[in-house]
C-alpha cells in the first residue's frame, strides 16, 4: 500500500466494483420490473377475456380456456365462494380465496334450465330492469403475488382480478394468473453472468491501471534516482531528465531542474561571497598586524592613525557583510510610515568628511511618504552618496521627486559615469570598476549591492542612468506608503 501504483489500482478497482454493483443491481430492478409489468398485462389480458365471456353469460363450461396450464383461472362470486377454476389447477394461493373445489351458486351456468332459456326468449331482454347483457368492469385490476399448483407444477404466479357482471345482475370475480418463471430466470440469467463477469472485469481494470500508472510513474522514479545522484555527489550542475511529454510530470521536472538552477547559483554566489569577503577582510587585518608588530618592538614608529583607518574599514567591512547577510536570510524591512525628503534632509547635513558639498533637492511643502525601514533607506542614501564622493570631480547633488505612484531619490556626480555595459555588474557583490580598485579610492564593493539588496526589499527598484552632468545618476524608487 506504499506503492503509488498499488494504490492507484486498488482504489481505481473499488471505485469500478462499487460502480458496477451499483449499475447491476439498477439493471436488474429495472429488468425485474419491465418482466412482472409483461406478467401483469398478460394477467389482466387472460382475466378480461374470462370476464368478457362471463358477462355475456357463457356457461362455465363452455369457457374457452385454450391456455388455462399457463393461466389458470379462478372465479369467486360476490360472497368470495369459488364457484369456477380452470382445468388442472390443484391448488392456489395470493387470491381472495384460496380454494380450488367450486360450490353451487346462483352465477352463470349454476341453476340455469332450458325454462330459464325459453323465459330468456320470450321476455325480449326486458326482465324487470336486470341488465340485457352484462359489462366488465373498466376499473384497473388489483395486482397480486400469488403460487399455483397445476397438473402436479408448483409455480410463482402474478394474479390480476377482474370483475364481471351477468345480466342477471351477479357480480363475479375472475383471478387470472401469468407465470413469473420466465421472468426469474431471466433475472437469474443476468446475476449469473454479472457474478461471473465482474471478477474478470475488475481484473482488467486493476491491471490496466497498474501498467499504466507504472508507465506513467516512470519518469518519476528516474527524476528520483538523479535527485538521489545529485545528493550524494553534491554536483548541483547536474539535471534531472525532462519528458518529452508536456503533462504534469514533464512540469514537475522543468520546476526542479529551475530550482536546481536557482540552488546552483546561490550556492555559487555563497562561495564567491566566503572567498571575497576572506580576500577583502585579509587586506585590513594583515595591515593592521603589521602596524601593531611594528609598535611593539618600535613603538616610536607606531601609525596611530593608520591603524584607527584600518580598524574602521574592517568595523565597517563587518558591518556591510552583516548587514548581507540579514538581507540573504530573508529579514523583512519595518512596516513603518518614514518620509523620504525629511531623511534626505536629515542625514545630508549630518554627513563628515565629504570632499564635495552635497546639493540637496527637495521641495519643502511636498510629501513624499514610503513604507519600510528608516536606517535601511537611509543606508542606501548614505551609500550612494559615497559612491558619488568616490567618482565626482566637483558636484554632487540628491534629488527627491515624486514619480508615478512612487518617490524617485536621485543621486547624481560630475564624473566619468558608469560604461552601459557595466552598469548591471556594478551592483554585483565585491565588484569595483578597474579605475577604484585600489585601497584609496574605491570601497570593498558592497555599498551598491546593498543599496540595490534593500530597494528590492521595500518592494522598489534601484538603476543607474547618464546624469545631465556627465556622470553617474544612480535612482531609487520606492513606492509609496498606502
Amino acid at each position: 500500500m506504499r506503492s503509488v501504483r498499488a494504490r492507484a489500482a486498488i482504489g481505481a478497482t473499488l471505485v469500478v466494483a462499487v460502480a458496477l454493483v451499483a449499475a447491476g443491481l439498477a439493471v436488474l430492478l429495472v429488468l425485474r420490473d419491465n418482466l412482472i409489468g409483461q406478467a401483469d398485462l398478460q394477467a389482466e389480458v387472460a382475466a378480461r377475456e374470462v370476464a368478457g365471456q362471463l358477462a355475456l353469460d357463457t356457461r362455465y363450461e363452455d369457457l374457452d380456456l385454450d391456455d388455462a396450464e399457463d393461466h389458470p383461472v379462478q372465479v369467486t362470486d360476490e360472497e368470495g365462494r369459488v364457484v369456477f377454476v380452470s382445468k388442472g389447477l390443484q391448488a392456489v394461493s395470493g387470491t381472495r380465496s384460496p380454494g380450488v373445489s367450486p360450490v353451487p351458486s346462483a352465477s352463470v351456468g349454476a341453476t340455469a334450465s332450458p325454462d330459464d332459456d325459453d323465459d330468456d326468449d320470450d321476455d325480449d331482454g326486458d326482465d324487470g330492469g336486470r341488465p340485457a347483457r352484462g359489462e366488465v368492469s373498466s376499473d384497473d385490476p388489483d395486482l397480486s403475488d400469488g403460487t399455483a399448483t397445476v397438473d402436479g407444477k408448483h409455480a410463482d404466479y402474478r394474479f390480476a382480478a377482474v370483475e364481471a357482471t351477468t345480466s342477471a345482475g351477479i357480480t363475479l370475480t375472475v383471478h387470472a394468473g401469468a407465470p413469473l418463471a420466465p421472468e426469474q430466470e431471466a433475472v437469474d440469467t443476468v446475476r449469473g453472468a454479472m457474478l461471473t463477469g465482474l471478477p474478470v472485469l475488475l481484473a482488467v481494470v486493476a491491471g490496466v491501471t497498474w501498467l499504466v500508472t507504472r508507465r506513467a510513474l516512470r519518469p518519476v522514479e528516474g527524476i528520483r534516482r538523479q535527485m538521489a545522484a545529485i545528493t550524494a555527489s553534491e554536483d548541483l550542475a547536474r539535471r534531472v531528465p525532462e519528458p518529452d511529454s508536456r503533462d504534469e510530470i514533464a512540469a514537475l521536472a522543468r520546476t526542479t531542474n529551475e530550482t536546481l538552477t536557482v540552488l546552483e547559483a546561490s550556492v555559487e554566489r555563497q562561495r564567491r561571497f566566503v572567498a571575497d569577503a576572506s580576500h577583502e577582510l585579509r587586506s585590513p587585518i594583515a595591515s593592521l598586524r603589521t602596524q601593531l608588530e611594528v609598535a611593539e618592538a618600535h613603538p616610536e614608529l607606531l601609525d596611530l592613525p593608520g591603524a584607527v583607518a584600518d580598524t574602521v574599514r574592517l568595523q565597517a567591512l563587518a558591518a556591510d557583510l552583516l548587514l548581507l547577510a540579514r538581507l540573504d536570510a530573508g529579514e523583512k524591512p519595518g512596516a513603518a510610515r518614514l518620509e523620504v525628503g525629511a531623511l534626505v534632509r536629515e542625514e545630508v547635513p549630518q554627513r563628515a568628511g565629504d570632499r564635495i558639498p552635497v546639493t540637496v533637492e527637495v521641495a519643502e511643502d511636498a510629501a513624499y511618504e514610503v513604507n519600510g525601514s528608516r536606517g535601511q533607506v537611509a543606508r542606501v542614501v548614505g551609500n550612494l552618496l559615497d559612491n558619488a564622493q568616490r567618482h565626482a570631480e566637483g558636484f554632487v547633488a540628491v534629488s527627491v521627486a515624486a514619480d508615478g505612484r512612487g518617490v524617485r531619490v536621485e543621486v547624481r556626480d560630475d564624473g566619468a559615469g558608469v560604461p552601459e555595459d557595466e552598469r548591471e555588474r556594478i551592483f554585483e557583490r565585491f565588484v569595483r570598476l578597474d579605475d577604484a580598485r585600489s585601497r584609496d579610492d574605491g570601497g570593498a564593493g558592497l555599498g551598491l549591492a546593498i543599496a540595490r539588496d534593500v530597494a528590492a526589499r521595500h518592494g522598489g527598484t534601484l538603476t543607474v542612468h547618464r546624469a545631465p552632468e556627465g556622470g553617474a545618476a544612480f535612482r531609487l524608487w520606492l513606492p509609496r506608503a498606502e
